[in-house]
This record gives structure tokens, sequence and C-alpha cells, in this order.
């Protein structure tokens, strides 16, 4: 489900603290979604919707060098049941609570939503999933299953708002249609050993494609950041040793383009010049025509109507 037009969404930090609990809603939704630190917990014993049906998430940090780590469950009681997570888990240190305002989420939907969230978390392979059981999905009518389609994808909204991609792909799926028209927005290079990658840019930072492959024996010029990043890939599974190079088992985000460049190359690397589209021209030079086409579109309004002179 894609949202067609723009949304409102409030934003309330109830201890004036961003680091603290915050309530979060979207205009004309009924749902409502709770982010609450683990440390404050106990400080949600007063709030009554907190005692409702629920659907939750529980966030937590990497091991080592993995990746974050999330549990999705249900409950008839968010507050008890959080206050359980808290003497017998100890991987997570934040919660998101989705709650109805008009107290529309019964069991069955809140096991629906809890497997639903849980399949495209997996899918996503963003964070690495805790829960011991795949959850079993609910038998509701179709008509709660388009209800509970549309909660779905507000929540997603509202996690994404704040910060948690748990549900989003790090490369979003195009139509092959679309695809051909972004050829300039794929990005190849290629150096030493066999080493040769396949990249783009997301709004995260840079991914470099799976399949792409990296020189096996990094030079001795090569950084100690980008090698720790590299043993990092290789003990996690995401680099695979072949005969000759290292494999890319999947899509991996790179915060920098330079970044990926020198995993791929296996030495320190400019990734805006070095990563190039299919007709040769660099990253470097497509920044430089999207800034340049931004100041020009910048420079055609008329600063009359800016200020509202014209109407004057």
């Amino acid at each position: 489900m894609t949202l067609a037009y723009g949304k409102s969404i409030k934003l309330f930090l109830m201890d004036a603290d961003p680091e603290g609990r915050m309530i979060c809603e979207l205009s004309n939704w009924t749902g409502k979604a709770y982010r609450i630190p683990r440390r404050k917990v106990g400080e949600c014993r007063s709030r009554e919707e907190l005692t409702s049906t629920a659907v939750y998430l529980l966030f937590g940090p990497p091991e080592t060098a993995g990746q974050p780590r999330v549990y999705i469950g249900e409950t008839e009681n968010a507050f008890e049941r959080l206050k359980q997570h808290v003497s017998k888990s100890d991987f997570w240190n934040e919660a998101v609570v989705f709650i109805s305002k008009d107290e529309n989420l019964n069991k069955a939907h809140v096991k629906f939503l809890e497997s639903r969230f849980h399949e495209d978390a997996v899918v996503a392979a963003r964070y690495a999933v805790e829960n011991d059981q795949t959850p079993t999905r609910s038998s509701i009518s179709e008509a709660d299953q388009a209800e509970m389609g549309e909660f779905a994808v507000y929540a997603r909204l509202l996690l994404n708002t704040m910060g948690f991609k748990v549900f989003e792909p790090i490369v979003k799926p195009v139509d092959a249609a679309e695809s051909l028209a972004q050829t300039d927005d794929i990005f190849y290079l290629a150096g030493a050993g066999d080493a040769e990658g396949t990249g783009l840019r997301t709004a995260d930072g840079f991914v470099v494609r799976k399949g792409s492959h990296a020189r096996l024996d990094p030079t001795p010029a090569c950084q100690k950041g980008f090698l720790a990043r590299r043993d990092d890939l290789i003990a996690s599974g995401k680099l695979r040793k072949l005969d000759h190079v290292y494999e890319f088992v999947e899509d991996v985000l790179f915060s920098s383009p330079s970044t990926a460049a020198a995993i791929v190359l296996g030495r320190s690397a400019n990734g805006r010049t070095e990563w190039k589209t299919a007709s040769g021209v660099t990253l470097k030079e497509i920044e430089a025509v999207e800034v340049g086409s931004a100041e020009n579109v910048a420079s055609e309004i008329d600063p009359l109507f800016l200020t509202g002179a014209r109407d004057a």
C-alpha cells in the first residue's frame, strides 16, 4: 500500500526529554504508538491505555559487529508484558507499543499483526529477529484483514519516523520498467585481483549489491578501519571466500561510497570517482549535475513570488 497524500505526524515528549517516553500519532488514524525506554517502563504504570491489547517491538543494539536486534510480540496488557520483559530479557533497551485509541484491537487482531510484523522483519533482514518461534497468524475475516493491513502500513510509517527501519529492505524493489529508466542510479567499479562491484545510492548510504566480488588480499597500505569492517563482513558470512575473491552473498549497506569501494578494491579509495555508471560517468559528476540542476531551479523562482510582493 502506497500513501498517496502527505501525512501529519504528532510527537509528544511525555517527559519533556527527547530520550524519554514518546507518543507518536498519525492524522486520521485510530492507532497510537508509544516509544518507551527500558528504564522508563515503571513510570508507565499509571497509563491506563497501556493496559490494553497491543502489538509491540523490543529493540536492542547489535552483538559485536552484527545487526541490531528486535523482538516482536503481542499482549492483552502491554504494561504487564513489558514488566516481564524487563525481568527476563536483557538484550533490549527500547520498546515501541502500538494500541488502538478506540480499543478496536482484539486478541485475534494483534496476533495477525504480530505474524505480519515478524514476516516483514525477516524479509527486510535489517534486524536480527530474536523470536524463538515464528508467530502463528490468526484467522480473521476479510474485512478485518484489510483493516489490519492498513494498520500495519501506518505502524510501519511511524516506526520509520522514529528511526526504526525494521521493515524496510536495504534496497527497495522496483518494477522492471522503472529499473530501465534508472540506469544512471546503478554504479560499477573494477580493480586488481578480479575485484568488481555493482552498487547504488540509498537514503541510508551506499549499497554494494549481492554477487559483487571483493579482492582476496588487500594491499599493505589499506587502512585499519577498512580491514576491520572487512573482517566483520567475513565473520558474519556476508563475504564468502571463493577461489580467488570474496563474494558478497547479500546486499550490504555502507555509510559512504568510499567505504564501499575500499572493501571491494582492498585498498583506500575515493568512491565518488571510483564508482561509475555504465556509460563511464563518475558518481562525483552525477552529484555535480544534481546540485547544479537544483541551483538552476532555485534561480528560476521569482523572488517576488517567494516574498508575496507580487500579490501586494
